[in-house]
């Protein structure tokens, strides 16, 4: 053997004996991923598997299966339901302590979950203000064991959320977690530590268990021998999970995912799909599109601390320009609805089903014509007010606001087009449908960043368009917005909205613990925000998800999709459609 055979030789065959490795270690049974193994489609990898951290989507994908709160939303009416939790909290008025029992589960290891794990989860939120989780335990007073599955709640106040959302926390090890906390307390930035924590082996409490990751290319679930949930009826629903595991591709692209869904290379893809797709998904017979409502809120949003957007009439005329229904025509293609009000229709019981005048089926004339209406009689006067020549709009010309003063040229910001094609889009229509009247106006993209960075700390702007793609069913966050004591830099309220009846139905609402006595202060809220208008509501786009009938049945529909906790926890296998 020459010298450089001899080389070659021994650069080959490592490179040989690492890809003989990779085959044999493999995913932990490869062939179980053609039976069992539901192989779901996304973007990204989670980034964290460190819960106090990772608050992308695609780390709560796989957390949800691994960390269990004590109440989880049922699909159908989205009321709490007990989950780790064996029965409804108990609540003592007089005291304002909630009292929950937990069921008999277990870790991953076999240990038990006990009342110790859910006052240790509360404790560490509290003490160290870790930022996913500490507004949800804001009136949080006290947290004690009762005995081994008892834990009782003490608030410092009257708290509406606190059931809804902060007994909706997943609960963690303490066993696995107390080191942890001991190590970053000794350190000069204990939240930060505990923050960057690498977690490589996470417990779980939930329907499956780390196996494997892949860095890039798959992460790997196994089913969990000692979930809880086994076999138990909740809600109504005989829980499993039927499905040994659960498998996460990565493919980085949506056209990657898309073409692995239509080979039957992946069963589900986690992620909204785009409507260039959908006519060649529904044209293959093994492929469910599946459409559902979310908990989202895209809207126009304006400054009221200058002019001429902190007046009420300049905001009641955009709002009669702008036509919602083209816009999910045009912009949405048809997927999405108009929003009327600031609350998702998902919410029915927090939801007002009430249509403003401006959201009504107008045409293009009549909007124009009721907006210059509404400037004028608020004092508003042009050089040439926008007038008609048979079909043909002849636009305004020299606006001058009540004072006489000629109109300054008003901006309105949005998220850039490669971050959001469809914001950005509307912000162009919405500087379209203003200039119509006169209104001099521009649409201005920038960095995501920077368009918080100038809307939430520094108020300066006159409009913008953005959207919450996931907000909580619990309306507790619709006083955040918009109370006045949140007009402050990097505050809630980005609108600078001041309305002392506004902020006196808020506060009644967050101390109203009984949810019927909260739902008329929570609508009648919404009717004043319809009327002050200072954010203006535009759509809630449809989601739309894409799975194969070849393999599974079970999948749950709820509002967010059917990637809930629900589908993972009743799908099962289809007999005889094993792939080759």
């Amino acid at each position: 053997m020459t010298r450089a055979r001899f080389f070659r030789l021994a650069i080959l065959l490592p490179l040989l004996f690492v890809t003989l490795a990779w085959v044999w270690s493999g995913p932990a049974a490869a062939s179980d991923w053609d039976r069992e193994v539901l192989r779901i489609g996304v973007l990204e990898e989670p980034k964290s598997l460190n819960p106090w951290l990772a608050g992308d989507s695609w780390s709560s994908h796989v957390q949800a299966l691994l960390y269990q709160p004590l109440y989880l939303r049922e699909p159908t009416e989205l009321k709490p339901a007990p989950w780790l939790a064996e029965e409804p909290p108990v609540f003592d008025p007089q005291a304002l302590t909630y009292t929950v029992r937990l069921r008999p589960a277990r870790w991953s290891d076999g240990s038990p979950v006990t009342a110790e794990d859910a006052v240790f989860t509360a404790e560490l939120i509290k003490n160290l203000k870790v930022p996913r989780f500490v507004s949800l335990f804001a009136a949080l007073k006290q947290v004690e064991a009762l005995d081994q599955l008892t834990v009782r709640y003490k608030l410092s106040r009257p708290d509406a959320s606190f059931a809804a959302r902060a007994l909706g926390a997943p609960v963690l090890s303490r066993a696995q977690w107390q080191p942890v906390l001991e190590q970053s307390l000794t350190t000069q930035r204990p939240l930060a530590s505990l923050l960057q924590y690498r977690l490589e082996a996470p417990l779980s409490n939930g329907p499956f268990v780390l196996s494997e990751w892949r860095k890039g290319v798959y992460l790997y679930l196994k089913r969990n021998p000692h979930f809880f949930g086994q076999g138990l009826t909740i809600a109504g629903r005989k829980l499993g999970p039927e499905i040994s595991g659960v498998v996460f591709k990565v493919y980085g692209t949506s056209d990657a995912a898309v073409l692995a869904l239509r080979k039957g290379s992946i069963d589900y893809y986690w992620n909204n799909i785009q409507p260039g797709y959908l006519r060649d998904l529904k044209a293959d017979p093994e492929v469910r599109l599946v459409q559902s409502q979310k908990s989202a809120l895209y809207f126009l949003g304006f400054n009221l601390r200058q002019p001429p957007a902190g007046e009420a009439a300049f905001r009641r005329a955009v709002a009669m320009l702008i036509d919602k229904q083209f816009v999910i025509k045009r912009v949405l293609q048809g997927s999405g609805e108009v929003m009327s009000s600031l609350l998702p229709a998902g919410n029915r019981f927090y939801h007002l089903d009430q249509t403003p005048d401006y959201d009504q089926p107008l045409t293009r004339r009549q909007r124009i014509d009721q907006a210059v209406e509404i400037l004028a009689a608020a004092g508003y006067s042009w050089d040439q007010r926008p007038s008609w020549e048979g079909d043909r709009l002849r636009p305004g010309r020299g606006i001058k606001d009540p004072e006489g003063k000629p109109l300054r040229e008003l901006g309105i910001l949005t998220p850039p087009a490669d971050y959001d094609p469809q914001r950005a889009m509307v912000g162009v229509m919405v500087q379209e449908w203003l200039v119509q009247v006169g209104i001099p106006a521009y649409a201005r993209p920038m960095a995501f960043g920077a368009l918080l960075e100038r809307v939430k700390n520094q108020h300066e702007f006159d409009m913008f368009v953005l959207g919450y793609g996931n907000l909580p069913l619990d309306p507790g966050w619709l006083g955040s917005f918009f109370l006045g004591e949140n007009d402050r830099p990097r505050g809630w309220n980005m609108s600078g909205y001041h309305n002392a009846e506004f902020d006196a139905l808020a506060r009644q609402a967050g101390r109203a613990m009984d949810p019927n006595e909260r739902r008329p202060l929570v609508l009648e809220m919404q009717r004043i925000l319809m009327k002050d208008t200072p954010f203006l509501p535009l759509y809630n786009p449809t989601l739309t998800e894409g799975l194969r009938q070849d393999r599974f049945a079970g999948w749950v529909e709820m509002v967010g999709g059917v990637g809930n906790l629900w589908t993972f926890c009743q799908l099962t296998p289809r007999a005889g459609r094993a792939r080759p």
